[in-house]
């Protein structure tokens, strides 16, 4: 065992602590971009922090959207067609051509480079066009201001975000319970009953893991054609109830930790297999079917592939599925809104692992029985 001197110690905890930080960018620009405004989910250069602009106006404190910035004399035309702004420098009015008779005058900015102005618009006005201001940029202050109200609009503009997570759930609840129950049964199988072909067959089961979905995709999906359960959520649990080989190879590494003396014993006393498999290993074996439980809920919960091959109804989405349909009907991305879903969806993992992370290593590591 290598010891380590004092700094060493240091150094390897601030290397962690970067190594962490920077894996867990990605969540936290996801966290920023929450809850952000639209305008600033884009904006050049990037900011991390979510702001908001303001200016004080008699005396009083108005939140600004910026528009543009001016730096030269210009003037400001309305449309008499629409009633849309447009900002012009005056020295650039011949080139542009404009036929002066479809727009009215509303004002000129005597702006310049070392006095600029910015045009702005109050962020409790919904006709922006008509409610343009125009304020020195020196004027202009920013403070720090997260959108929080951000998730309750993302689940708003999520039609059936309410019926994504129920269908969600149903779908996790029923994953884990199939595979909890069939891995438990093929892994006690495999590691406390001897019987002829067994650890060739394990092998087999075992190769199985190399082979990738996308493989058996088409096959599966003609199969499930024929029972006639495409269009239905049937196809994206009854798979759970015949133990994958992964689950199964993790509990028979816990079963065979528990020493074969307790199971004879019992047997001694009269117990049946089934009931040495009920009342002896599965209560000693808490944590590793606590870690299976938990893969298979993340696995169902974050499957995207699953719910776009087998669901045609909206109805039946899942909240991965939901998610994509809510990027996919918006023309325009909105960008703080998907953040905002997208991290609704991520959040309860994150909190289901943080609650039962201990329970998790402590299945990893597969330390048998407590003595």
């Amino acid at each position: 065992m290598i010891r380590l001197s004092p700094f060493g110690k240091i150094l390897v905890f601030l290397i962690l602590c970067i190594g962490s930080l920077i894996f867990s960018t990605p969540l936290i620009w996801m966290l920023s971009t929450a809850l952000k405004p639209i305008e600033q989910t884009m904006s050049m250069p990037p900011t991390w922090l979510p702001y908001r602009y303001y200016c004080f106006l008699n005396k009083k404190i108005v939140y600004l959207i910026p528009k543009q910035k001016i730096e030269m004399p210009s003037i400001v035309l309305k449309s008499k067609a629409d009633n849309n702004i447009i900002i012009i420098p005056k020295n650039e009015l011949d080139q542009q051509k404009i036929e002066l008779d479809k727009f009215e005058l509303i004002s000129e900015v005597t702006a310049t480079k070392s006095n600029p102005y910015i045009a702005v618009t109050p962020e409790n006005e919904k006709e922006i066009q008509a409610t343009i201001h125009f304020i020195e940029l020196k004027n202009l202050k920013r403070k720090i201001y997260p959108r929080w109200e951000n998730f309750r609009g993302a689940i708003k503009a999520m039609k059936y975000f309410w019926l994504y997570l129920k269908n969600t759930l149903i779908l996790c609840f029923l994953n884990v319970l199939g595979t909890v129950i069939s891995s438990a049964f093929a892994a006690y199988g495999f590691s406390r009953i001897d019987w002829k072909g067994r650890d060739k067959i394990f092998l087999l089961a075992l190769a199985t893991m190399m082979v990738p979905f996308p493989v058996i995709m088409v096959p599966l999906y003609s199969l499930y054609r024929k029972m006639q359960l495409i269009g239905t959520p049937h196809p994206l649990w009854i798979g759970s109830f015949f133990a994958g080989a992964f689950n199964v190879f993790l509990l028979r590494q816990f079963f065979l930790t528990i020493p074969n003396s307790i199971s004879e014993a019992a047997r001694i006393d009269g117990c049946s297999e089934f009931q040495i498999f009920t009342n002896i290993i599965l209560p000693m074996s808490k944590p590793a079917l606590l870690v299976v439980a938990l893969f298979q809920f993340m696995g169902t919960w974050n499957d995207f592939i699953g719910p776009l091959l087998f669901l045609t109804n909206q109805e039946d989405f899942t909240l991965a599925l939901g998610l994509q349909f809510f990027q996919s009907q918006h023309g325009g991305t909105e960008w703080n809104y998907l953040m905002a879903a997208s991290l609704i969806v991520v959040a309860p993992v994150i909190v289901l692992f943080l609650f039962t992370q201990k329970a998790f290593i402590e299945g990893i590591a597969t330390s048998g029985i407590k003595g």
